[in-house]
Parts: structure tokens; sequence; C-alpha cells
């Protein structure tokens, strides 16, 4: 996989990216406990990883494990982080130990239903809200993949950004 050209990342942005998907137990249940184990350990390969810059957390602080995006949903997961640029998200989510977590991704989640990730860009110090990351997906699923919202595939340019 290779970034389009245009997308490119522009002086006073940063990349948010979201994406969530519905176990196929509870967390606390056996059949999520070695996804659950390895979180801490994933988390914190994102944080050292180059062109991190910031990951969204619950009120315990650890990972987004007890936020709920859908609150008749206690499945549905939110993962939400912010990087330097699409490139410094994709060497993190296909090129390190990250990859053997995704490769897994059907024991622990069901099939998604629809848009599941989105990627959008932010000014320097923006975080991105849980209702925002929600609002970005919806984009997605309502309209395609655009400026509002795009996936590694359809990677736009950054406002003022060349291209």
């Amino acid at each position: 996989m290779t970034t389009p050209q245009f997308a490119v990342p522009a002086p006073g942005h940063h990349l948010a990216q979201v994406n969530i998907g519905r176990t196929v137990a509870p967390l606390k249940s056996p059949e999520l406990a070695d996804f659950v184990a390895q979180l801490a350990e994933i988390n914190a390969l994102a944080e050292r990883s180059p062109g991190f810059v910031w990951r969204m957390v619950d009120e315990a602080g650890a990972d987004a494990t007890g936020l709920r995006p859908d609150r008749d949903d206690d499945l549905l997961q939110i993962n939400c982080s912010v990087w330097e640029s699409v490139a410094a998200l994709r060497d993190f989510t296909y090129r390190s130990g990250h990859l053997r977590v995704l490769a897994r991704r059907r024991e622990w989640f069901q099939r998604p239903e629809g848009a599941h990730q989105a990627m959008w860009w932010v000014p320097i110090g923006h975080r991105p809200s849980v209702a925002e990351a929600m609002a970005r997906i919806a984009a997605i699923r309502a309209h395609g993949p655009g400026p509002e919202a795009f996936t590694f595939r359809e990677a736009q340019s950054a406002p003022g950004g060349a291209g």
C-alpha cells in the first residue's frame, strides 16, 4: 500500500483516525482475554512509534475500553488517535507489532456493517471527542470518502496542503 501523492500533511495539521468494532463477546469474557491482555503492549507500541501524537483514553487513563460510542451497545469499542501524517499511521498499522494483533481481529471482532474507520485532518493541538469521531464514521457511511472523512485508500491532503 502506498499513500496517494496528494495525501500530504500541511503546516499546522495532524491526522486524526478512528476505528470502531463490535466485539464477539463482552471484554471481560474468556473469548476476549487474549485481546485485552495485549492492549497495554500495543498502546505502548503506538506511543513509541514515530509520528504518534495522542490517543483517546477513558477516565481510567489506560485505554479507551470504558468509552461507549453507543450507550445501547456495550460491545462497540472505539479507538481514536492523532498522528503527524498518513505515512506515520500506515507504518504503525501495517509495519509494526500491531500487525500481528490486526491479523487476529476476526477472532475478537464481528465483521463490520458498513464503514468502520475514518481519517481526517485536524489543527495541531486538537483532540477529537467520541462524538466527533463517530460523526466522521457517519460521514463516510453517508457520503463515502472525501475531505471530511477518508481512508488509507482514498487519503486526502490536509487543508492548505499540496495537491
